[in-house]
């Protein structure tokens, strides 16, 4: 079942315009990921450098005892642990940390463990740079540990954010390069369909109708796989067939056109026959007592004679006039043009003259009425340029290689003008008198040519005569 070439082209684009959004879908999906493991990180900074601030006034108490320092740690510990909430409260989800809560937990015990040493300082007014009792150097030692703990616990926090991100961008490169390159395939794949059932169907379509143009009406044998264009085809086609049928008529139509221009000079040789066999008749029914038996034998073999000559004449009127389908065979073309001459020869004025240069034993296959069409026209055309100040007719056959066959009729008329030369071979193109000429003679002459696979061209210069050549290929053997 044939697919329609608009369906084909429907899911070709729709699976582009798939592949295209799952690209954009999956990049807009990895820029906001990316977009938020970035503030992931600033955020996760932000705190590590707040807990860095904490070490940093807890080591400065460490150095000068001042109690300043510890309300200014417990004050970036609040801060820390506010970060920390905002991380879990926004991005908790997308976080590579799982155990936040617990990290929560620890920066409190941090806080209350600096708030627990503060308060035992102020309680004992003791100087916080001497030894003093064991609970608050056991305060300090916690202090210290809890701080490395935490500082490190944020830095590996932040180096795994900063390692998943740089994982997620290489993955989503990875991501991009492969639907980069399915729908990269996908272009190649529409274009190979596209060149496959759109460009090449069109293609071979296009050359079907130039060949159309130029005359050549043989069947488009192409089959394609879209309904519209095997459409195309089969219309195409059933164009081809009729005017196949109308140019059969327009050749028939031509031919019996020709026929009509016959007519006379072929009553004209039919006459002189029928002359001799009445006369004949006549003689041997008056000398019927006479003895003579062998001068009535004779009188009634030239009869006979008369009556074959006519009955050669009307078959050759019938043969040229009968409708055929194109049938090559085998052919003397010597014969062929006698044959032709004699249908012509009432047309012959007797200031013209008819000259042969063909060998007798040239023989050609070819379809024998169609040529005769061709060497009729020809020799009429030739005949009427010379019919006010004669000349000669000179028709010629011979092998011009061994693959052509070629026969050339040419006048000593008034020749053709150059403006004419391209436009004699157009249909109802014609330089004679209203009512004297179809101008489809030398349109049909042509395209039987063609028919035969052969070419037909015209040579002539005004005033010089005309020479109109045949080529066709050469099937002697």
């Amino acid at each position: 079942m044939k697919t329609s070439i608009r369906r084909k082209i429907v899911w070709a684009f729709s699976i582009l315009i798939f592949f295209g959004g799952s690209i954009w879908l999956v990049n807009d999906y990895i820029h906001r990921l990316i977009r938020v493991k970035t503030q992931i990180i600033f955020h996760k900074n932000k705190a590590l450098n707040t807990i860095l601030e904490v070490r940093r006034y807890e080591k400065n108490f460490f150095l000068n005892g001042r109690i300043e320092n510890l309300k200014q740690a417990i004050k970036y510990n609040c801060q820390a642990e506010e970060e920390l909430s905002d991380i879990i409260a926004n991005y908790g989800k997308y976080t590579l940390s799982k155990n936040l809560d617990e990290t929560q937990e620890r920066l409190g015990s941090y806080c209350e463990i600096i708030t627990a040493l503060m308060n035992r300082i102020n309680a004992s007014g003791a100087s916080p740079l001497y030894p003093s009792d064991p609970e608050t150097e056991k305060l300090k030692g916690e202090i210290a540990e809890s701080g490395h703990a935490l500082t490190t616990h944020f830095e590996q926090m932040v180096l795994q954010e900063q390692e998943g991100l740089d994982d997620l961008v290489k993955r989503s490169r990875r991501y991009i390069l492969f639907f980069s390159l399915t729908v990269f395939m996908l272009c190649i794949g529409v274009a190979v369909f596209l060149l496959f059932n759109v460009n090449r169907p069109l293609k071979a379509i296009e050359g079907a109708i130039v060949k159309i143009a130029s005359g050549d009406y043989s069947y488009i044998d192409l089959k394609c796989t879209s309904y519209e264009f095997q459409s195309l085809v089969n219309s195409l086609n059933k164009m081809i067939n009729e005017l196949n049928r109308r140019n059969e008529q327009i050749v028939h139509s031509e031919k019996m056109a020709s026929l009509g221009t016959l007519t006379s000079g072929v009553a004209h040789e039919l006459n002189n026959p029928l002359n001799n066999i009445s006369t004949s008749i006549q003689i041997v029914m008056e000398e019927l007592e006479d003895d003579d038996i062998e001068y009535r034998r004779q009188l009634l073999y030239e009869a006979e004679k008369q009556v074959e000559r006519a009955r050669d004449i009307v078959k050759a009127l019938l043969e040229f006039s009968g409708k055929r389908s194109f049938s090559p065979r085998r052919v003397c073309f010597k014969d062929l043009v006698s044959d032709s001459i004699t249908l012509i020869k009432g047309e012959v004025p007797a200031n013209v003259t008819i000259t042969l240069d063909i060998p007798d034993d040239l023989e050609v296959d070819l379809d024998a009425s169609r040529i005769q069409q061709i060497l009729i026209n020809l020799m009429l055309n030739g005949i009427h340029a010379m019919e006010k100040e004669g000349g000669e007719l000179y028709v010629k056959a011979y092998i011009e290689d061994e693959s052509t066959f070629c026969f050339q009729v040419r006048d000593t008329g008034v020749g053709i003008p150059m403006e004419n030369i391209y436009k004699i071979f157009d249909p109802f193109f014609t330089t004679k008198e209203v009512g004297k000429g179809s101008g489809l003679g030398l349109a049909v002459s042509r395209s039987i040519v063609e028919n035969h696979g052969g070419t037909m061209e015209a040579y002539s210069r005004y005033g010089e005569g005309a020479t109109f050549v045949v080529r066709l290929p050469a099937r002697t053997g």
